[in-house]
């Protein structure tokens, strides 16, 4: 699964040169590893020179913060904005349904799987020593959404900001970790369930 911009045939035009060239740094990453992606093959795949893609990005980890940046937020906002199947769920159901969505799509991204299993390290700064743009953009969706629940009575009392990054926090678990977790005891259904549990349980007043 990948995230909504990227599904299809690829077909679509890029929205800008620099997506343009975010999609051939992408579709590199995918073939040949982030280890033995440059700018220079970057600059190759998407047809344009060295100094285009050096003008923009000086070397690849800047380049890779920004493609994981737009790849992660386009995950996130698909699951935000992703019309409702059942719109009589109750406000904790429906935030819950979003926050497992965002989960399940972010752990089947072709992307995000690559960089976890080639070059894991390339994540664990977003765990262990600072905070990324995406998961800003995710703490501040969540917050707002519990501060308008909170207000309705939907959500229990409590700092919306602390409960978002604790939700956060919860989730990173299940993303980085689930698969470690899945055996002929435990399966993926059952642990998807448990995240539901534990996050609707969070959120009850």
């Amino acid at each position: 699964m990948t995230s909504l911009r990227h599904n299809g045939s690829g077909a679509d035009e890029p929205a800008s040169p620099r997506d343009g060239y975010l999609d051939a740094a992408r579709a590199c990453i995918l073939d040949i590893g982030w280890r033995r992606t440059t700018l220079t093959e970057v600059a190759r795949r998407a047809g344009v020179s060295r100094m285009t893609i050096y003008r923009t990005w000086s070397d690849m980890r800047q380049l890779l913060a920004d493609l994981m940046t737009r790849e992660w937020t386009e995950v996130v906002v698909a699951a935000e904005t992703e019309d409702e199947d059942a719109p009589d769920r109750t406000v904790v159901e429906r935030l819950v349904d979003k926050l497992v969505r965002t989960v399940k799509v972010l752990r089947g991204n072709e992307l995000f799987v690559r960089i976890v299993e080639l070059d894991p390290e390339l994540i664990l700064p977003y765990l262990l020593d600072r905070r990324g743009r995406s998961q800003q953009l995710v703490l501040d969706l969540v917050e707002q959404a519990l501060r308008e629940a909170q207000a309705s009575g939907d959500v229990r009392a409590g700092d919306p900001a602390a409960m978002a990054r604790g939700l956060v926090l919860s989730a990173h678990g299940f993303v980085m970790s689930a698969h470690t977790m899945v055996d002929d005891t435990v399966t993926e259904a059952a642990l998807e369930a448990e995240m539901r549990v534990v996050l609707t349980r969070t959120l009850q007043p």
